[in-house]
């Protein structure tokens, strides 16, 4: 009991005061404003007015216009005798003077007040009917005697009258549509009246301003120009019904001067316009869009340009037709316009400014018709009822408008509340100094649930100091950067985007673990070999990339080939899934072997790179020994099976600057080199070995060969080839590419061949050897009578060419006369390579009496079937049966085979590399043909072919000299024939 005692009483103060607050609220919320609209009710229905003034009388008048402006008072009066009474008079525009008389009432002896409330009269004169005795004068700047400006018109001050009635004559101009009225006033009430007119003035002006000062101070706190239109468009509001009503002559309490005066009405009219017509179009922009009167609405706020520069041009009276039919074009199209959007939107912005503009343009149209037309108001309401109504319209289309926005602005926070509490990436805010000023839930989450507490939690509470160091430089430059952190704690990734607002840190952060990890291993599986997980080509090559760098400061850098010897067979054999076991463990065996920054790179099937920066050449020596014995000593256990694999290596110091590709070729000739078997499977290069001499030479010939001077330096040397049969008898040769360095030293034509074809270039040293040598042939034809035949090498990149093949006929073509002369070599592997397009090209060069020889005959994938297809001159046995033929009696067998298969199909052989007379003598028992070789003569200049009679002319050996002279006996001349006859011709 006593506990729920102590719960009430701390309840009951609670109650108390929120109940004090509501009632607070209601009284200050509610309970006063409708008290004070009540009370402003009551007074306005019930109350008497302060300020009523009556007693006013309508007088009757006869007017006469003066079109001339010629006519004096007694003129005048004359006239108007003839006049019947009206009780008003129009001018319709007309400017001409207008004479008019009237008389006054009995005002029982008290003073009285004619008032003549035109606000478009410009002065005013009058006399005594009787006496023709000035009354005064009166005008915008000044007034003289009993007249006076007065309510926007001009009024007449009389002294007490007297019984009878007095009668008046007077002379006014007007400036507009202008309505002639006269009113007969008691002295008192005309007062009371001008008073009620001032204030009635005072309240519009004070009024509207007021609200004009509230929207213009709104626009400028929430910047917005809508405002700014809406507090503009409010005063010209002013100045309208200010016009209508006749109070526009004064401006804060101000009399406007004349002269602004009458060019202020013209100008008030279209800059009314032209902010209305802002106005409409900016608060229904949205459903204006698509609306087909947007085109004549534009055209209507185009034309009050010239219409502005009309106002100020135009006499008044001119001007006032041509406004009244653009402003009724233009009410009647926004109309119009107004009703399709409301009845398409259905917004109450649409509707607000649709009242506004009836009241406005039913206001306006009853106006222009009035005046027009010389009526008199057609309705009660008037310019100065619908200048307040439309404004108050219009300041509710306003309003809803700031409602809907405001609507519009509490969902579109809601819904970002919802998306800050929400959204899966986690949002921030940070003073200076790194305290958690705010955190959506995400972020909690991300940092360890609701450990945050805001502005006791600081950023290195979760990130290292170097982390924040890191963020607060990124804002503080200004630049749009991301950066990548990690959580101290859960060493976890994120992504944070921060700037500086406000003195403040906003930022988001973004888990990327999971993106992260992917990341690595999409790193890892494009830089690594799935199966051993060790560096694949792109990986090594990147490696070896950042370990050339230091070489240029005297670092060493090793890189090592190693090949397994005959792995294809476990493959073969056993699978690949048992090869790709012994891969992976050859792999993880090479591991154990190396030391830190060391990497490996399979770069082939069993094929391997390994990188070793900052080793000495001698220390990576002892470890690619160890990788050898480390590989083949062992066997590899996959399953039940053992397998023994041995590994070659090719080793190489690698040189500042040094490309990847040709320090791996270096590597891969050295490693080929240890498959020989007698390296013990290692080849170590230095840097100053033969190998990079040679390949540096091969990359300046590939150079070379590829600029427009390709064939700079190139010439040619011959090689006699002797007849067997006649050597005496003729002169024939082979000629041989030779090109000459800058340094004078000779590059053989070897070397030159192989940078053609790696470069693709190939077909441009066989055109330049073959136009050459055919222009040599032709030049010095005469000096070569014994001169049958004249062999040249066909790379086989050139037969696979059809533009050099082309070329080479029309080579041919020129040299005509001397073709028959020549004699194409080609390889037997090449030409076995497409054999269709081998015989399309011989028979096309037989055709200009070109002799064909296959070149290395024997050496390659020789089967005696393909022969009969091919219709070739001569056999070229391979050079390496030839060598010591006489320590082999096999390659005796296979020579004598080659020479008896040759007879048998009419063709002629020729063996290179004889190199010493033993050789020639068994090749003559043997029957070959040709020789060609070191023992008949080395290769020489074409200038020394031109002193010889024949090919045995340049023997220097006297046994073989000797030989030769048996051979050359007359017998042996009458059975052998000197020319090469062609294979048809055999045949035939």
């Amino acid at each position: 009991m006593q506990k729920s005692f102590n719960q009430l009483r701390d309840i009951l103060p609670m109650l108390a005061k929120r109940t004090s607050q509501s009632v607070l609220h209601a009284f200050a919320y509610y309970l006063i404003p409708i008290g004070i609209a009540t009370f402003s009710l009551i007074a306005l229905v019930f109350w008497t007015p302060q300020y009523a003034a009556d007693g006013d009388v309508p007088l009757v008048l006869r007017t006469v216009v003066d079109e001339r402006g010629a006519l004096a008072p007694a003129d005048a009066l004359a006239k108007l005798q003839q006049k019947e009474r009206v009780s008003q008079f129009d001018t319709k525009l007309s400017e001409a003077p207008v004479w008019f008389s009237f008389a006054t009432l009995n005002q029982n002896g008290e003073p009285a007040v004619i008032d003549f409330p035109s606000r478009h009269a410009s002065e005013i004169a009058c006399w005594d009917q009787a006496s023709l005795q000035s009354l005064g004068a009166a005008s915008r700047q000044h007034a003289h005697r009993q007249l006076s400006s007065a309510r926007g018109g001009f009024a007449l001050k009389l002294p007490a009258l007297p019984a009878l009635p007095a009668n008046i004559l007077c002379r006014a101009a007007f400036i507009g549509p202008a309505q002639l009225t006269v009113r007969q006033w008691p002295a008192g009430q005309f007062d009371l009246a001008i008073e009620q007119y001032h204030r009635k003035s005072g309240l519009l002006d004070g009024g509207m301003l007021v609200l004009a000062v509230f929207v213009l101070i709104t626009a400028l706190i929430n910047r917005r120009s809508l405002y700014v239109l809406f507090s503009a468009w409010l005063i010209l509001n002013l100045r309208v019904g200010a016009l209508s009503a006749g109070w526009d002559s004064q401006w804060l309490g101000q009399v406007v001067p004349p002269e602004f005066l009458a060019i202020s009405r013209p100008m008030t009219f279209v800059l009314y316009a032209m902010c209305t017509l802002t106005l409409y179009q900016t608060l229904l922009a949205d459903e204006l869009k698509n609306s087909r009167h947007l085109g004549g609405l534009r055209l209507i706020h185009w034309s009050c340009l010239p219409l502005l520069l009309a106002a100020v041009l135009l006499p008044y009276r001119l001007f006032l037709p041509i406004m009244w039919v653009i402003m009724v074009i233009g009410l009647s199209i926004t109309t119009v316009g107004l009703i399709s959007v409301m009845i398409r939107s259905r917004t109450r912005v649409a509707y607000w400014i649709a009242a506004s503009f009836a009241v406005t343009f039913v206001a306006s149209l009853a106006e222009m018709v009035s005046a027009a037309l010389g009526m008199r108001e057609l309705l009660v309401i008037n310019s100065v009822t619908a200048a307040l109504a439309s404004s108050l319209l219009a300041a509710l289309a306003v309003a809803e408008q700031m409602r809907m926005e405001t609507v519009k602005r509490i969902a579109v926070q809601q819904e970002l509340e919802h998306t800050y509490e929400v959204m899966p990436v986690g949002v921030f805010t940070l003073d200076i100094y790194g305290h958690f000023l705010s955190a959506n839930p995400a972020l909690q989450k991300m940092l360890g649930g609701s450990a945050l507490v805001m502005a006791r939690s600081k950023w290195t509470q979760y990130f290292s100091q170097t982390v924040w160091s890191q963020l607060h430089d990124m804002v503080h430059s200004h630049t749009e950067a991301e950066l990548e952190i990690e959580n101290r704690d859960t060493s976890r990734h994120f992504l944070v985007r921060a700037i500086l607002a406000r003195g403040r840190i906003e930022g988001v952060l973004q888990d990327i673990t999971e993106q992260t990890e992917a990341t690595e291993q999409l790193r890892f599986m494009a830089n690594n070999d799935p199966l051993t997980k060790v560096f694949n080509r792109r990986g090594i090559e990147k490696m070896f990339e950042g370990a050339i760098g230091p070489v240029a400061d005297g670092k060493p850098l090793a890189l090592a080939y190693v090949d397994l010897d005959r792995f294809k067979l476990i493959n073969d054999l056993f699978g690949h899934t048992a090869g790709d076991e012994v891969l992976r463990q050859v792999c993880e065996r090479m591991g154990t072997m190396l030391a830190g920054g060391h990497q490996i790179g399979r770069v082939g099937g069993d094929e391997f790179v390994i990188v070793m920066p900052n080793t000495a050449l001698p220390l990576a020596s002892l470890i690619c020994r160890g990788i050898v014995d480390r590989i083949g000593n062992t066997p590899y256990r996959v399953g039940d099976k053992a397998f023994h694999v041995r590994g070659s290596i090719g080793l190489i110091e690698v040189g500042a600057g040094m490309q990847m590709k040709d320090a791996v070729s270096t590597a891969d000739r050295a490693c080929r080199e240890a498959k020989t078997g007698r390296k013990e499977g290692l080849v170590v290069y230095e840097r100053d070995a033969s190998a990079f001499l040679e390949r540096v030479a091969e990359l300046t010939l590939v150079e070379q060969l590829s600029s427009t001077n390709a064939t700079e330096g190139m010439f040619l040397e011959m090689q006699p080839i002797m007849s067997l049969k006649a050597p005496h008898a003729s002169l024939n040769f082979e000629v041989l590419l030779r090109m000459r360095e800058r340094d004078g030293s000779v590059t053989s034509a070897g070397p030159i061949i192989a940078a053609a074809e790696k470069s693709g270039h190939a077909g441009v040293i066989d055109r330049w050897v073959l136009a050459s040598t055919l222009s040599w042939i032709q030049t010095n034809l005469t000096s070569l009578p014994n001169t049958q035949f004249v062999c040249m090498n066909l790379s086989g990149a050139s037969l696979n060419d059809e533009r050099f093949v082309q070329d080479t006929i029309d080579i041919l073509a020129r040299h005509v006369q001397v073709a028959s002369r020549l004699c194409m070599e080609i390889t037997e592997s090449v030409a076995l390579h497409d054999l269709d397009n081998t015989r399309r090209f011989i028979d096309q060069v037989r055709n200009f009496g070109v002799k064909i020889a296959l070149d290395d005959f024997g050496a390659g994938y020789t089967s005696f079937s393909y022969l009969k297809e091919l219709p070739a001159d001569v056999l070229k046995i391979d050079g390496n049966f030839i060598v010591n033929i006489n320590e082999h009696p096999a390659n005796v067998a296979i020579v004598e085979a080659i020479v008896n298969l040759a007879v048998n199909l009419g063709m002629k052989t020729i063996a290179e590399w004889a190199e010493d007379t033993a050789t020639v003598r068994t090749l003559a028992e043997i029957g070959v043909d040709y020789v060609q070789g070191f023992a008949v003569s080395r290769s020489q200049s074409p200038d020394r072919m031109l002193t010889a009679a024949s090919s045995a002319s340049f023997i220097q050996d006297k046994d073989l000299a000797l030989l030769v002279r048996t051979l050359g006996a007359p017998a042996n001349v009458a059975e052998v024939p000197e020319a090469i006859p062609s294979r048809m011709q055999d045949l035939h």
